[in-house]
Formats: structure tokens, C-alpha cells, sequence
């Protein structure tokens, strides 16, 4: 059984302070002593308010061996007296710390709820102690709230905001992260309801946006996740990697330099010759009808792309 804790501390103060005060610690000798530098002076006085600070807590034993009463009920003595240092003292800081000791277990509790996640396990800890240390710092004793209550949710927002900015493979505003979410929820309640999957102007009626709303939060659901192109499918592990079934062939690739040495070429054509380039290249119409087009005869237009055409293709093999 560890002490009890509403008792106050008749002995010393070593196993709160690691050190405690002698006779020559004290600010009377202090004083006498004339070649004591200004340092020591200092240390020895912050070590005497810190002793006297902390002179009549109870017993702190090892946070291992406390049960969640005695550690709730200790920390009650610790905030009030917390309420009664000044930040960035030896006390201040010393209860300070004891408090986060005394509630590491609030943070392994709602770190458990997120062990599914990808994340490390030390991360998370790592980020519900922040969000720990944050309630401690603005919890108010004063207010009758039970410190676990009152952590709890900072400690949980704490870890998921962690998740909401470092999750997403793409990032993307927090509007669309949040509206996510609100689709997720929405399309499982509908679903339920209906019995199929819900549209998109259904969606746009239960959450009061529109369809276009609707569509942007679930294109951004798509940069929640990312496969590797080295992956392979788990159905199949005799298939390639992802990067060599998506992977295609672009044939047009081929005559990029071609076009692109084309151009300067055909710029310098006469006006006709460049429309039946086009009429008969873009447009796809036959010579009659490009005759037709122009005013003139069949044969005019063949000579007329024919004589185009060896234009180019000398042009092309000059450059070459």
C-alpha cells in the first residue's frame, strides 16, 4: 500500500528535492559569508524556495507501484499547489513534471484506440504526451472537473491532428480532409437506409452542399492512400509490379521530332498549298471535295499535294 496521500509531510523534503537544506544553506549564513560568489548564492536560494515549496507535499512514491486512485488523488494535491508557484521555477517545474508521470497512463489509453494506424506506436505516445502536457498547463482546479475528463479530448485531438497532417499522401486543404469525412459518415448512414450506395445528389442533400461539393471531396479521398508501383498484387503474387502493368507503349512519341521539324516548314508554304494540307490532313476530305472547296479540278489538287509533299520531305532530309 503506498501513503496516504491527504496526509501532510511531517519529515524532511529529500524525497521530494534531491537535496535537502543544512545549516549552511541557510540565508543567514549566506549573508555572513562574504566570499560566497553571486552563482552559489542563487543556487542555494533557489534550492531553499524550491525545498519550501514543496516541504509539506505527501509522499510521492514510485508512479509503478500507485493505483489510479492514489495517483488521481495525488494529482489533485499537485495542481493545487501548482496553482500556487510561479512558471519557470525549480517547484513549478518539478510538480509540472510529476503530473505528466502520474497521467501517462491517459495517454497509452487513447494511443491504444489508434493502434490500428500505420504510425509507430512510440509516435503516437510521443504526440498524446504533447497534447498531455497541454491540458496540465490549462487545467483549472477550480472548476470541478475530473483531470481525466477534462485531458482526455486534448490528448485525442492532439493525436489526430498528428494523423490529419501526416497521413494524407498528397496534401490537401483541411476543408477537403474534413469533408472526407463528413462524406464517409453520410454515405454509410445512407447506404444502410437505402440498401445500395448512395448518388451524388444524395449525398449533396444530406450534408446541404452541392454536387460539385460532393465530387472535389471525393477526388481528394483518392490522396488519402498511395500504392507503390513497385507493389505487387496480393491475389496474384505471379504478376508483375504495378509500374509493369500500367505501363503502355506511346507510339506517338516516335514522331514528335517530326511535327516538330514540320512546322518551320509548312509555315513557309504558300496560303493554298497549307489549307489543302489541312483539308486533306485534319479535315479528312477527299481531293474531289477539296476541288470542290477551291474551285478547282480533281488532278489540280493531287499535283498541287503531291509537289507539297516531296517540298517536305526534301526539307526534312536536308536537316537530317
Amino acid at each position: 500500500m503506498s501513503p496516504r496521500l491527504d496526509e501532510p509531510r511531517t519529515h524532511n523534503a529529500t524525497s521530494v528535492c534531491p537535496q535537502g537544506l543544512t545549516e549552511s544553506d541557510s540565508p543567514a549564513a549566506t549573508v555572513l559569508d562574504g566570499t560566497r560568489n553571486s552563482t552559489t548564492s542563487s543556487d542555494h536560494s533557489d534550492t531553499e524556495s524550491t525545498t519550501g515549496a514543496l516541504a509539506d507535499l505527501p509522499e510521492i512514491p514510485p508512479v509503478s507501484e500507485m493505483g489510479p486512485l492514489d495517483s488521481r488523488a495525488l494529482s489533485k494535491t499537485l495542481f493545487a499547489r501548482l496553482e500556487s508557484l510561479d512558471e519557470g521555477t525549480h517547484g513549478y517545474s518539478y510538480v509540472r513534471n510529476t503530473l505528466v508521470e502520474l497521467n501517462m497512463a491517459l495517454v497509452k489509453f487513447a494511443a491504444s484506440r489508434f493502434r490500428s494506424r500505420s504510425e509507430p506506436m512510440e509516435d503516437i505516445i510521443q504526440v498524446g504526451t504533447i497534447g498531455l502536457i497541454k491540458a496540465i498547463d490549462r487545467f483549472e482546479l477550480s472548476r470541478g472537473v475530473e483531470f481525466p475528463t477534462f485531458a482526455m479530448p486534448t490528448i485525442v485531438g492532439e493525436i489526430k491532428r498528428f494523423f490529419r497532417d501526416t497521413s494524407w499522401s498528397v496534401r490537401v486543404p483541411r476543408r477537403l480532409q474534413e469533408l472526407r469525412l463528413d462524406l464517409a459518415k453520410a454515405g454509410d448512414e445512407l447506404a444502410q437506409q437505402l440498401d445500395r450506395s448512395p448518388t451524388v445528389g444524395e449525398l449533396a442533400d444530406r450534408l446541404g452542399i452541392s454536387n460539385e461539393e460532393v465530387v472535389e471531396g471525393m477526388a481528394a479521398s483518392n490522396a488519402y492512400t498511395a500504392s507503390s508501383l513497385d507493389a505487387k498484387p496480393e491475389e496474384d503474387e505471379n504478376d508483375g509490379a504495378l509500374a509493369d502493368r500500367i505501363g503502355y507503349e506511346d507510339h506517338g512519341l516516335e514522331g514528335i521530332e517530326y511535327v516538330e521539324s514540320l512546322k518551320p516548314l509548312i509555315a513557309s508554304l504558300p496560303g493554298r498549298d497549307r489549307t489543302i494540307l489541312s483539308l486533306r490532313f485534319v479535315a479528312n476530305m477527299t481531293q474531289s471535295e477539296i476541288g470542290e472547296e477551291l474551285g478547282i479540278s480533281q488532278m489540280h489538287v493531287s499535283r498541287l499535294l503531291s509537289r507539297t509533299l516531296v517540298k517536305l520531305r526534301k526539307g526534312l532530309t536536308l536537316e537530317e
